[in-house]
């Protein structure tokens, strides 16, 4: 079967009218300001707003609640004080901080020690050829765990593997990125990006009266994301073999450059590492979920239930224990820990990495908090819920059209929690009144929030992308770059969406405990 190549003038006004696009969305996206700015003027907007709203004795009824509540102002004497009070707990009390801290700890030494890089290297490097593709969009699936330095570690890892095995290392490179940035929120594994997220929506959910009896923890889309992770493995293996790289042109370079190269290895010592972490988790594991299982036991729940029970409830530390358990053993094996003080070194280097994401938190959580306090959070909901079911956009229509939103969102503010943050407060009360957990919103937020991630000029790692495939492609652009990588966007969002229509549709749960519907 032969492809057809673009005639040079064909490709040329392709390339042209993607690089205006993109152009101008990278023109509309640098003119927004930074994160924190971005917050500090949406307190201020909420501030004006219930204030004046507050003047004007607006009030809410909650639908199925007999109450009626008053808007309140920030900018009264009330409000003032409010704010005084609470400036503090509103930070120290929000609930992702001391969950994502706690994860990036323990994650940071499993990172450090270099194990998770080699579990990714151990995974891909022995494949077959024609199973490399689906591996790579597999392992590019789970990556999260990793937070961003799955970025940089699996697009050129993936490029030597393909490379290596025959094959066109360019189709490992973008495949490998596009299938990390698509399957950033998805997975089997559980990160700091589940903590973020869940601690987000929990703040949101508290803006209704019902929202404290949602569940809200780290494992709510589990089952959700895990079950997304096969499909978009499969889609992935599908469009890196089958689209991509038969329509890639031939390497001019082979990819080293002066600044190093990567590498496929796992030595003997590494590969001994892994299996003692390996033994060791599953050890402990094994006995969580014996002392879980046990009639009796004071980890069962109410009534000796396993789900809601304080197993669930302390996945964190259960988890923190885990990481902390299988970084600490391989780095004893491969000599990356020599000492105690080793440990902690790496735990505190995790977190000072945190540090923008606490700053961000300080603003955020304000913002949150006074959305709930005024209730014009709760004004917002109810106008919003109300605006949806005018326009017939309910059930799993107003959950595509609130990723659609997303993802377009998504192309100008490239922060998760950022852009999770500015849309929770009225999006997750909103679909809880149409009678939909905070679950299904933070599912859908997850796609749409993937779907365009890789495309946008606002990413800086697309340009490091670039940076990478000019090694194999000198006179490589970023028109064309982007070409290549649009050709995942549609089919991905597809997968997501079609995912989440079959637990919607059968009401599936999305995670332990985590329904479709509410009560």
């Amino acid at each position: 079967m032969t492809t057809q190549t673009p005639a040079p003038e064909q490709e040329h006004t392709r390339a042209g009218f993607i690089d205006k696009a993109m152009s101008g969305i990278e023109r509309v996206g640098n003119k927004l300001p930074h994160p924190v700015l971005l917050f500090l003027g949406l307190f201020v907007l909420v501030g004006a707003a219930s204030t004046a709203l507050a003047a004007a004795g607006a009030t809410v009824r909650i639908p199925g609640e007999d109450k009626t509540v008053a808007v309140q102002g920030v900018f009264t004497g009330d409000g003032v004080v409010w704010l005084l009070e609470n400036f503090i707990p509103n930070f120290t009390g929000f609930p992702s901080l001391g969950t994502v801290l706690l994860m990036m700890a323990a994650v940071g030494v499993a990172e450090r020690t270099g194990l998770l890089e080699t579990m990714v290297r151990a995974s891909i490097s022995r494949a077959p050829k024609w199973l490399l593709p689906y591996l790579v969009a597999f392992v590019a699936a789970q990556a999260h765990l990793m937070s961003d330095v799955a970025i940089l570690v699996i697009p050129p890892l993936a490029a030597l593997v393909f490379k290596n095995a025959g094959r066109n290392p360019v189709a490992g490179l973008i495949g490998g990125f596009a299938c990390v940035c698509a399957g950033y929120a998805a997975g089997f594994t559980i990160g700091a990006l589940d903590a973020l997220y869940t601690g987000i929506t929990h703040q949101a959910a508290q803006v209704l009266p019902q929202g404290g009896d949602a569940p809200t923890h780290i494992l709510i889309n589990y089952f959700y994301t895990a079950s997304a992770s096969v499909v978009l493995a499969l889609i992935g293996g599908f469009l890196i073999s089958r689209v991509l790289e038969p329509r890639l042109p031939r390497p001019t370079a082979d990819g080293t450059d002066a600044d190093g190269e990567v590498t496929t290895e796992v030595t003997a010592l590494q590969r001994r590492g892994m299996i003692r972490a390996g033994l060791v988790v599953l050890a402990y594991a094994a006995v969580v979920i014996t002392c879980w299982l046990l009639p009796g036991s004071p980890l069962r729940g109410e009534g000796g239930a396993l789900v809601p029970s304080p197993v669930l409830d302390g996945i964190v530390p259960l988890l923190f224990v885990a990481f902390l358990l299988a970084g600490t053993v391989y780095g004893r094996t491969v000599k990356a820990v020599t000492r105690f003080e080793d440990v902690p070194r790496m735990m505190a280097d995790a977190i000072t990495g945190m540090s923008a994401y606490i700053v961000l938190i300080l603003v955020i959580a304000q913002v949150i908090g006074v959305f709930d306090w005024t209730n014009l959070g709760t004004l917002l909901a109810v106008k919003g819920a109300a605006l949806l079911e005018s326009v017939g956009l309910t059930g799993y229509l107003g959950l595509v059209a609130f990723v659609l939103l997303v993802c377009v969102l998504n192309l100008f503010i490239t922060s998760g929690s950022a852009l999770w943050s500015l849309v929770a407060p009225v999006f997750v009360p909103a679909f809880m009144l149409l009678h939909m957990e905070p679950a299904v919103t933070q599912a859908a937020f997850r796609i749409g929030d993937s779907a365009t991630q890789m495309i946008t000029p606002l990413n800086p790692y697309v340009f490091l992308l670039l940076t990478v495939l000019k090694r194999y492609e000198p006179e490589a652009q970023l028109g064309s770059l982007l070409s290549r990588l649009s050709v995942f966007v549609v089919p991905f969002l597809v997968a997501w969406l079609a995912v989440l229509g079959i637990f919607y549709g059968f009401d599936i749960p999305l995670g332990p405990g985590a329904s479709i519907s509410t009560p």
